[in-house]
């Protein structure tokens, strides 16, 4: 007896996050170009990898995903570059 109300429960908040989870995938996101800073130099392990993430987020998103390198002291530079940036979303 204990039982059937835990499983209404999970039920109903099954079917809660399911409409909350539909309602969000509806929303225009992103609705621009996405910018993938990397802290290193272009043609390195870590730029190569981030191409491919790039490529396959592009693929699943539907946006254009740009990688732009910013290299310089030990990634502070690029992280600095991101903290300033205008917040888009």
């Amino acid at each position: 007896m204990g039982t059937l109300p835990t499983f209404v429960r999970k039920t109903f908040a099954g079917v809660v996050l399911t409409a909350l989870t539909a309602s969000a995938s509806s929303q225009a996101w992103p609705s621009k170009p996405i910018t993938l800073i990397v802290p290193f130099a272009a043609g390195g392990p870590t730029d190569v990898v981030a191409r491919t993430l790039a490529a396959t987020m592009a693929k699943s998103l539907g946006q254009t995903v740009v990688v732009e390198n910013k290299l310089g002291a030990g990634g502070t530079l690029a992280a600095g570059y991101v903290m300033k940036a205008a917040p888009d979303g």
